[in-house]
């Protein structure tokens, strides 16, 4: 009997709990006081709240969808800026006209004139002529069309002096001017240059051959001393080398492809142009010790 008045009571314990799950679940419309006068179930609390929260649901996703479309769109504007900021190349400079060589006589000799840098004041470059190779610098003056300039060579060595020339804006082909040298004692020069550019070609010359392929025995054994020493040096001219002595500056300074362009041959010379000196220098060696026996 106690067993069964407690399974009674805990049942009339639990009762109004589930009612109120009941009436709120199934029911929450009904306004009937569920436990007792002293708390009072709110109709419609739980309906609101789910509104509520389905309400920011939706605001959050669409400023999810808003933030998404402007990132987008600044990287787009983003990258159509870098791109346009990246398609336009500057401006040549008017200066860069003057760079480059010019070649044609000077006094008894041909001279290289060659301009390697040229701003609004200044120029650098070098002059070889005479087997010598010497830096100047010196100063541009613009004056409308005429680009003046005035440029020294270092002054240590006793051929160094100072060149005034003109380039024309309209005409960078051409080069015009005086040399005065630093001893007082030497004539001053005028010179009329040409713009030419240096271009090793191996078969320009009288016996291109010796740039071109391997020499046999016949191709240089009825040669005479003289006919030798000229192909070997030959050689060397195609390069651009400035001679020292005057005798073979004379020889290559009247062709039309000769242009000279350094002092200093090492480095220049193919392999199979240093087998063909070697092999020259033999037989002008053979062409000396026999005299009027050896050669045609």
């Amino acid at each position: 009997m106690d067993a069964i008045s407690q399974q009674k009571k805990a049942s009339n314990i639990s009762k109004p709990a589930f009612m109120v799950f009941v009436r709120l679940i199934i029911c929450p419309n009904f306004k009937r006081p569920l436990i007792n006068s002293s708390y009072k179930f709110k109709p419609f609390t739980m309906r609101k709240f789910l509104l509520s929260l389905l309400a920011v649901s939706f605001l959050l996703a669409c400023n999810n969808e808003k933030t998404a479309g402007t990132s987008e769109k600044e990287v787009k504007d983003d990258t159509a800026i870098a791109t346009t900021a990246t398609t336009v190349p500057p401006a040549p400079s008017i200066y860069e006209a003057l760079l480059g060589s010019f070649v044609g006589a000077f006094g008894d000799n041909k001279i290289t004139l060659l301009i390697t840098r040229a701003d609004k004041d200044s120029v650098v470059g070098r002059s070889i002529v005479g087997g010598n190779d010497r830096p100047f610098a010196g100063t541009i003056v613009k004056n409308g069309n005429i680009f003046s300039i005035t440029a020294k060579e270092p002054g240590d060595h006793k051929d160094d002096g100072v060149f005034n020339f003109e380039i024309a804006e309209s005409n960078a082909v051409a080069v015009s001017g005086t040399w005065k040298p630093n001893d007082a004692k030497k004539p001053a020069k005028t010179f009329a240059l040409e713009r030419k550019k240096f271009t090793y070609n191996p078969a320009v010359g009288s016996y291109p051959q010796a740039s071109q392929r391997l020499l046999k025995p016949e191709d240089v054994e009825n040669e005479m001393k003289e006919d030798l020493e000229f192909m070997r040096n030959e050689i060397f001219a195609r390069h651009g080398y400035c001679f020292n002595r005057k005798h073979l500056r004379q020889q290559f300074e009247n062709e039309d492809w000769y242009v000279p362009n350094t002092v200093n041959i090492k480095g220049f010379l193919t392999d199979i142009e240093k087998k063909n000196i070697t092999m020259i220098k033999r037989y002008e060696k053979y062409a000396e010790e026999y005299g009027d026996e050896y050669g045609r």
